[in-house]
């Protein structure tokens, strides 16, 4: 058996649906299920990778194999370029197609939205399974058309069950569908309650599997950044972006040294990736480093930078506790999350709007962008051996 993924990217070091994408197929294959990606040809990548994050500056890697299971077979996602990957998909013979789908991966084009209807128009007879990883935030709006006609003209399909407002044709022309979390699930099937037997919950895993760690992992975690042994660690890992809340843990962790100055603060992670490349990842970078020679945390702080998956996990079965304060909240769609659940931590993040209720129960909750209650929350847990242990239990369970 064969599946063909479609993918806006395939750069699993760059971009937290492609890694997902590529830990699936991982899966699938141990299962002697064989897959192959079709993208385009700027975002193919030259080799896979099961790493989650990427320096500034990544290492240049191999060339791609003529044999690669990674097909770059389209210039982009306009109108244009769906004839071309119509006939890759039926070229590629394939016993299912598997979309995976995030808007920005497609860079906002709305052209994948037609995908299932050519392919069901040209032949295409086999399954189509859709994964939703965003939904219910972004709409077509075109400039040069009335809203007022847009919106009757999306209430008016939908209805009928013909396509939905956000995503047009690819949630109603396909055979399954899967959510990775229930906020988007619950859109879902409030605008197309027909499609409710098709609709599958299936969230994501951790990005980083729990490798085998000796005993020494607290102790050598230490002595790598310079550290004393008596110092107690909180880690932050995913990509280093405005959004996630960098700057507010950095203030936060200034009050935090203030009263346990044994407290140390490792940000694991790169900077480059899909949603920030290149430049803007380098001055990102910058930027963190500046406020933290400004804080005066420079002793107190360590940025990796890109490291390996096994790295990560060695590293997390030394730290204390992991902190996730992302500017929008935390959501079980985050990778860093289940990561540190999977490794039992006690995780301190920021609440999410609308909040998950399984969250409440496993999490310390803060509000986002609050520097105060960050810095009490983490001082907190500095402070109390046992609530740790109990939050360990919690997240071991989970």
């Amino acid at each position: 058996m064969q599946v063909a993924f479609v993918a806006g990217t395939y750069q699993p070091n760059s971009c937290g649906v492609a890694h997902y994408t590529a830990c699936l197929r991982r899966q699938l294959e141990e299962i002697g299920i064989e897959s192959i990606v079709l993208t385009t040809i700027d975002s193919a990548p030259s080799v896979e990778t099961r790493d989650l994050a990427s320096l500034p500056d990544p290492p240049p890697t191999p060339d791609a194999q003529p044999d690669t299971p990674i097909k770059p077979v389209v210039k982009g996602w306009q109108l244009r370029d769906l004839p071309a990957l119509v006939r890759s998909i039926h070229a590629s013979r394939a016993d299912l197609l598997h979309i995976q789908h995030a808007a920005g991966t497609y860079g906002f084009d709305r052209a994948i939205f037609l995908l299932p209807l050519l392919l069901r128009s040209s032949g295409w007879r086999k399954p189509i399974v859709t994964t939703v990883h965003e939904y219910g935030w972004w709409e077509w709006q075109p400039k040069h058309i009335p809203p007022k006609l847009i919106e009757n003209l999306k209430q008016w399909g939908q209805r009928r069950g013909w396509w939905d407002r956000e995503d047009g044709f690819l949630l109603t022309q396909s055979t399954a569908i899967i959510t990775t979390n229930v906020s988007a699930g619950a859109i879902i099937q409030s605008r197309l309650p027909h499609l409710q037997p098709r609709l599958y919950q299936i969230p994501i895993g951790a990005n980083v599997e729990v490798a085998s760690v000796n005993q020494q992992a607290r102790q050598q975690l230490r002595q790598q950044y310079g550290w004393s042994s008596s110092d107690q660690v909180i880690a932050f890992f995913g990509f280093l972006h405005p959004v996630k809340g960098l700057e507010t843990l950095l203030f936060a962790f200034q009050a935090v040294l203030a009263r346990h100055p044994n407290a140390r603060l490792l940000l694991m992670g790169g900077v480059e990736s899909l949603a920030l490349p290149d430049e803007p990842a380098s001055r990102y970078w910058q930027q963190l480093q500046h406020q933290i020679g400004e804080l005066k945390l420079n002793a107190a702080v360590h940025m990796t930078g890109y490291i390996n998956a096994d790295e990560v996990s060695q590293n997390l079965a030394g730290v204390d506790m992991g902190v996730l304060p992302f500017n929008h909240g935390v959501t079980l769609k985050s990778g860093s999350l289940l990561t540190f659940m999977a490794h039992a931590l006690p995780v301190i993040a920021t609440r999410a709007t609308p909040p998950e209720p399984e969250l409440e129960q496993l999490l310390r909750l803060i509000p986002p962008r609050s520097a105060t209650s960050l810095a009490d929350e983490l001082s907190d847990l500095l402070s109390n051996p046992e609530l740790r242990q109990l939050a360990c239990a919690v997240a071991y369970q989970f």
